[in-house]
């Protein structure tokens, strides 16, 4: 092992918290997955701290860190869906975004030209929104009981930016597709 692979390793790590967190969650305890999802995103900030501080970037890792940040997000997704703590069709609504976007980028990889994609800002604050959801929701279940206001403002922030995020990603990429097609 070499120190450059050690975000990839970070990154792995994240992969095998999923199963656990989803455990805690369908066995009631919230407090634990918390702490288990507080992990993952310590571990996900540290890899990247890592890979950008000492130029431990590989391909690999830039495909493996964002589908172990969206399976922890998807499985706690689902999981808390299941459970009758985020409305189904809110879960629908996010896996349904995340399914049209990696279609699209596979799509444009392999019908268009190679995909180098960063995340827009719209996308960032639909994670960051959806973050935040997944921890109100286990802080609200097991530690502390948050205004109805919060959460429902939460849940709003969820939809308006998923719906929103996955227009732009649509939108965008079906035009660069366009102009690549014709030429521009």
């Amino acid at each position: 092992m070499r120190p450059r692979d050690i975000p990839n390793l970070i990154t792995v790590f994240r992969f095998l918290l999923v199963p656990p967190l989803v455990w805690l969650l369908l066995n009631d305890r919230f407090a634990a997955a918390l702490s288990v999802f507080c992990v993952a995103g310590f571990s996900d900030g540290l890899d990247g701290y890592l890979a950008k501080r000492f130029q431990w970037t590989s391909r690999l890792g830039a495909l493996l860190d964002p589908l172990a940040d969206k399976l922890l997000l998807v499985a706690s997704f689902i999981t808390l869906g299941w459970l009758g703590w985020i409305p189904l069709w809110l879960v629908v609504l996010v896996c349904l975004r995340d399914l049209v976007i990696v279609a699209g980028a596979v799509s444009y990889h392999f019908l268009i030209e190679h995909l180098s994609a960063d995340p827009s800002l719209i996308s960032k604050l639909n994670t960051f929104a959806q973050i935040l959801l997944v921890l109100a929701v286990m802080v609200n279940r097991d530690i502390y009981t948050l205004p109805e206001l919060w959460m429902d403002v939460l849940l709003y922030s969820v939809l308006v930016s998923t719906l929103w995020s996955g227009l732009d990603y649509v939108w965008t990429w079906s035009r660069k597709a366009w102009r690549k097609r014709d030429g521009v």
